[in-house]
């Protein structure tokens, strides 16, 4: 489709990488301004890796994967992961961040990610993973519905997106049926 050096996936990869730069800059710059934001090096070390980890899932995708369905799928799975991750590390998505029932919300996260292994990530059977995850992110939202009413939205959010990834999974298992039905790309 395009060479290392040029075309679309070389501008995914300057967009996403170039992002993370800049949101790992942010709080550096704001701790310029304001005493609102005082990060630790380890803050930075822990939202480092929180940016590299799926920017790197992400350049495996775009090795891998050959339709545009099923690396939009992977992008939308690691960036509700990583909505997830970030909101429940920075505030709590129930409480504040030291509610011991904010940890579920990491077991939803290690749904997609061994289902992905179980399922050797075909586009169809990663459908189904995703789907579940939905289903239990939406269980995680009647447990917070219990504990703050606003947080039912977040968490319906969150599910909307692996239904989103689901659905891009499925065009992408689609789209490689039609292909070898037809024998065009």
């Amino acid at each position: 489709m395009t060479t290392e050096n040029g075309g679309p996936r070389a501008v995914w990869r300057a967009v996403a990488w170039g992002g993370a730069a800049l949101l790992l800059a942010a709080p550096l710059v704001a701790m310029q301004f304001t005493d609102e934001v005082q990060w630790t090096a380890f803050d930075f070390i822990a939202f480092g890796v929180m940016l590299a980890l799926p920017l790197l899932i992400l350049e495996i995708a775009l090795r891998l994967a050959s339709g545009l369905a099923y690396r939009a799928a992977v992008v939308v799975a690691l960036g509700t992961a990583f909505l997830i991750t970030w909101s429940n590390l920075a505030v709590g998505i129930i409480g504040d961040e030291n509610n011991p029932l904010n940890q579920m919300f990491f077991g939803i996260i290690a749904l997609p990610i061994v289902g992905a292994f179980f399922v050797r990530f075909r586009a169809r059977r990663m459908a189904t993973v995703m789907a579940i995850t939905a289903a239990a992110q939406f269980g995680t939202a009647f447990v917070a519905l219990a504990y703050e009413q606003f947080v039912f939205v977040i968490v319906g959010v969150f599910a909307l997106g692996w239904l989103l990834s689901a659905w891009l999974f499925r065009e992408a298992a689609d789209h490689a049926d039609r292909t070898r039905l037809t024998g065009q790309a």
